[in-house]
C-alpha cells in the first residue's frame, strides 16, 4: 500500500520541504506551532492514508456536539502544504505523530521528495533541557553532512547520544540516504516550563529564516513571548528556591559551561524533587 498520494505538483523552483510532528520531540508545541505558521493558507499537495497511520483509541478523533447534535469530526492527519514565502517555495509536512508504519511512510516520503525535486529537508523539533528562560533560546543542529547548517548552529551535542528516536527522525535518516541534505534545527526548552512556549516557536522560525535567506511574519507571538517572559519572571520572584535554581543554569550558559549528562540529569531531578507545588500550565513546574 502506498501511504502518500499527489493531489497537486505545482510548478516548484529548488523547493525546501520544512517537516514538524506534535507529540514527540515538541516540546513546548514550538515545532508544531512553527510548522503550522509556515503551512497556513498554502495548498495541499498530498494525501496520506491517515486510517492506517493513526491508533484512534490513542489519538481519538473530536468531536463537535453542537445544541446536543454531533456535527463535526477532526481526524489527526499528516498534511503537506506548498507555501510561497519570501520568493521561495516550501513545502509543509506536518500532524500527529504517526503511530504505525514509519518504514514504509519513510520509503513513500522519499519517493515523494524526489518526485517533488525537493532541495533540502529541514526538520524542526523542541526537546526539554537545562537551560533558563531568562537567556535566548538555544538552538541545536543536525545534518546528514557537514556544512548543511547556517546562522551560527552548531551540529550537537558532541560524541554519542542513544536516546528513542521520534518518527522524525526516522525519516530524517531515510531522506539523508537517499542523497537529498537532511537537517534539523532543535529549540531547548526550559524543563521547568509546562504549556506552549512561544519563544521557542519564534527562535525556530528564525532559524528558518536566516537558512533560507527570507523573512517570516510572526503576527502576534512577539506579543506572546513578552507575556509569558513576564508570567514566568513574575512566577520566579515569588519562590526563592526557583529563583536560585534559574540563576544557576544563568551562570552556566554566561560561562558557556555544558553540563555531563550525568550532572544535567542530577540537577533536573534534584530541582523537580525539591518543587512542592505546580505554579501552573504555561509557566513553571
Amino acid at each position: 500500500m502506498n501511504l502518500v498520494q499527489l493531489v497537486s505538483q505545482p510548478e516548484l523552483a529548488s523547493p525546501a520541504l520544512v517537516i514538524a510532528f506534535d507529540a514527540w520531540v515538541d516540546a513546548g508545541s514550538a515545532s508544531s506551532a512553527a510548522a503550522t505558521a509556515l503551512a497556513e493558507g498554502g495548498e495541499a499537495v498530498a494525501s496520506f492514508e491517515n486510517d492506517v497511520l493513526y491508533d484512534y483509541r490513542a489519538r481519538r478523533p473530536t468531536l463537535d456536539i453542537v445544541d446536543g447534535r454531533p456535527l463535526r469530526l477532526e481526524w489527526p492527519q499528516l498534511t503537506l502544504r506548498y507555501s510561497r514565502l519570501g520568493g521561495r517555495d516550501v513545502l509543509v509536512l506536518t500532524g500527529p505523530e504517526p503511530d504505525f508504519r514509519w518504514r514504509e511512510l519513510s520509503a513513500d516520503v522519499v519517493e515523494l521528495a524526489k518526485t517533488l525535486r525537493i532541495s533540502q529537508w529541514i526538520s524542526l523539533g523542541a526537546i526539554p533541557a537545562a537551560v533558563p528562560h531568562t537567556r535566548p533560546v538555544p538552538v541545536l543542529g543536525t545534518e546528514s553532512r557537514p556544512g548543511l547548517l547556517r546562522g551560527n548552529v552548531r551540529p550537537g551535542p558532541e560524541g554519542l547520544l542513544r536516546v528513542p528516536s521520534a518518527a522524525l527522525s526516522v525519516l530524517d535518516v531515510a531522506v539523508g540516504q537517499s542523497g537529498i541534505p537532511a537537517l534539523g534545527y532543535f529549540a531547548q526548552i526550559p524543563h521547568y516550563i509546562s504549556g506552549p512556549y512561544p519563544a521557542a516557536t519564534v527562535a525556530l522560525l528564525r532559524a528558518v529564516e536566516r537558512h533560507l535567506d527570507i523573512e517570516l511574519p510572526l503576527g502576534t507571538l512577539t506579543e506572546e513571548v513578552d507575556q509569558m517572559r513576564q508570567r514566568l519572571d513574575t512566577a520566579t520572584a515569588l519562590d526563592e528556591k526557583t529563583r536560585l535554581y534559574i540563576e544557576k543554569l544563568e551562570a552556566m550558559v554566561d560561562e558557556e559551561r555544558l553540563p555531563s549528562g550525568d550532572e544535567l540529569i542530577g540537577e533536573i531531578e534534584r530541582f523537580l524533587r525539591e518543587r512542592g507545588n505546580d505554579i501552573g500550565e504555561g509557566q513553571i513546574h
